[in-house]
């Protein structure tokens, strides 16, 4: 009976994964934030609610006329998943322990601030808030706000749990 149970113990169907550190799921988290709400925008882009696409991140670096089309747009949404990591952990390092859903929201206002009026005259393309039409700063601030959220609750309820499964473990 003890060598069943040591064979099935070592089965690697019995075998636990060793869980992924909180700042991995942070960094993920930041990723896949950043591709899955840009690549939205674009679709806004698309459909016309809104004349700010997500290449205009590269507008500063980038020469050639590839930036504008279907690459450019793809190269720019990925750009801005590897960006959205550093928000991520400046999110984590400020709000982690932050529950709720206004964190997330005054999170992506302040973003939504830092690029259109901060960062502003580092993207050429980009024009100034006041120019804008009224469709497309509604539509960005809205899709600042959810990705402030996204990024908020996924960053909070990865760090409750890990609390959570600490104070398990003490108790085991």
């Amino acid at each position: 009976m003890q060598t069943k149970t040591k064979r099935d113990a070592q089965l690697e169907q019995n075998k636990r994964e060793k869980p992924m550190s909180v700042l991995a799921k942070v960094a993920l988290i930041g990723f896949i934030g950043g591709v899955f709400w840009s690549f939205l925008a674009y679709c806004a882009y698309f459909f016309h609610f809104t004349e700010v696409a997500p290449n205009f991140i590269l507008q500063p670096w980038a020469v050639g006329d590839w930036k504008n089309g279907a690459l450019g747009q793809t190269i720019a949404i990925l750009f801005i998943g590897i960006v959205s990591v550093v928000a991520a952990f400046v999110y984590y390092a400020f709000f982690k322990n932050r529950q709720g859903i206004w964190p997330g929201v005054a999170f992506g206002i302040g973003l939504w601030v830092l690029v259109f009026y901060v960062l502003n005259p580092i993207f050429p393309q980009l024009k100034a808030v006041p120019q804008l039409e009224r469709n497309t700063v509604v539509t960005m601030v809205c899709f600042y706000i959810l990705y402030g959220v996204f990024i908020g609750y996924s960053i909070s309820f990865e760090v409750t749990e890990m609390r959570r499964q600490k104070q398990a473990d003490v108790v085991k």
